[in-house]
């Protein structure tokens, strides 16, 4: 639960909301940009209205784990794939499949703050991340 209580620490620092916004659309920005080769539609997160897309790849630095690349078309929610993408890099496909993000979601405020629609996509977005996980897992 470290890495879920870095992630927190470091929005408590934040004092409402719009210091958030403006901290996930900077994590956004940061960002590694996702090769165009890997925005297909396996990758696609259907359930989302943005058009997002996430990849799981095995980590060529550490065997058994798995780095992912992200993107969005809207800023907010890239944020939200940028901090997942950060928050599952470097672990192994169990790990990546048994963290309890909603501990992480309720700890930075993230429901409260997003529409319901919205709601909805960030999980469809964790549920893509732990499918392409599990894949790579049986593989």
């Amino acid at each position: 639960m470290d890495e879920i209580d870095s992630i927190a620490s470091d929005f408590d620092f934040l004092e409402d909301w719009e210091q958030r916004y403006q901290y996930l659309t900077e994590l956004g920005e940061a960002l590694e940009p996702m090769p165009e080769a890997e925005k297909i539609e396996d990758n696609r997160v259907k359930a989302c209205m943005s058009k997002v897309w996430v990849s799981a790849l095995p980590d060529p630095q550490h065997p058994g784990k798995l780095v992912f690349q992200g993107d969005c078309d809207t800023a907010i929610i890239k944020g939200v794939v940028a901090l997942l993408v950060n928050l599952f890099a470097h672990k192994s496909p169990q790990h990546i499949i048994d963290l309890d993000v909603d501990v992480l979601f309720e700890r930075i405020r993230l429901a409260e703050n997003l529409s319901p629609t919205r709601h909805v996509g960030i999980y469809a977005i964790v549920e893509k991340m732990r499918a392409q996980a599990q894949a790579l897992r049986s593989s």
